[in-house]
């Protein structure tokens, strides 16, 4: 089956990686996914959380938002109603949850990186694209500490990367844009590690209950599309690492 834009049901859409996006951050990157853009930084700070204090061990926390034209219609920023919206807040917690999940917390000893992931453009699929942009910043941020000689080795276990999948007019698909999401009668989000484990699956009938084979067949079809993600986040890392050498023979 083909889709409205072309793909085929199996088929992620385009998406690249730009690191190294911002200079002042310690670790950037522009995902674009389609017509969805987010800007993805990492900051370092000489703190933890008070829960966290005295214990020796590091902590990563992330921040979400839209701009308000991402979409096709303007909605006001969090500042201006004096509080986060559910639904950020839903988002960047998953975003912290899969990116903790692959870092050695004691390994970064007491500091935090803060993640921000802003949305340029929305559409479907911001909270996927923002855990698999911020990863790629989060490994440029550390490895930017290794080489300023604040930590030894770059303490990640693994890379994480992020889809959706879903059942749309009775076709299963990878990778919904808006259009299929609105209309989707099951969607999931699946988040994964390189070393094929899942971080977190929400996934929601609409509409219609699904049976367990529907649910092997999208969590299948979810790693597929990942475990292509996994390679578009190498190729930025290697593009940064080849960047850098240009640099320093200029």
């Amino acid at each position: 089956m083909k889709r409205a834009d072309g793909r085929a049901w199996d088929e992620l859409r385009p998406v690249q990686i730009i690191p190294g996006y911002q200079s002042f951050a310690e670790g950037s990157a522009l995902i674009e996914l389609g017509k969805t853009r987010i800007l993805c930084s990492v900051s370092v700070e000489d703190r933890v959380p008070p829960f966290l204090k005295g214990g020796g061990s590091g902590w990563i926390t992330a921040e979400y938002a839209m701009l308000p034209r991402a979409t096709v219609t303007r909605s006001p920023r969090d500042s201006t109603l004096g509080r986060v919206s559910g639904r950020n807040q839903e988002i960047q917690r998953l975003i912290g949850r899969s990116l903790r999940a692959v870092v050695d917390l004691p390994a970064l000893g007491e500091r935090t990186l803060s993640v921000d992931c802003d949305v340029l453009q929305a559409d479907g699929g911001t909270r996927t694209a923002a855990i698999t942009g911020s990863y790629v910043a989060l490994r440029l941020a550390m490895e930017n500490l290794v080489n300023m000689g604040i930590l030894s080795s770059v303490p990640l276990r693994s890379a994480v990367a992020a889809t959706s999948v879903g059942i749309v007019h009775g076709y299963k698909m990878l990778d919904l844009c808006y259009d299929e999401d609105f209309t989707a009668g099951v969607d999931f989000n699946v988040v994964m590690t390189s070393q094929g484990e899942f971080v977190e699956i929400q996934g929601t009938a609409e509409g219609k209950p699904f049976n367990k084979e529907t649910i092997d067949f999208l969590l299948s079809l979810a790693q597929k599309g990942i475990e292509q993600l996994f390679q578009v986040q190498q190729e930025a890392l290697a593009t940064q690492k080849e960047n850098k050498r240009e640099a320093k023979t200029r």
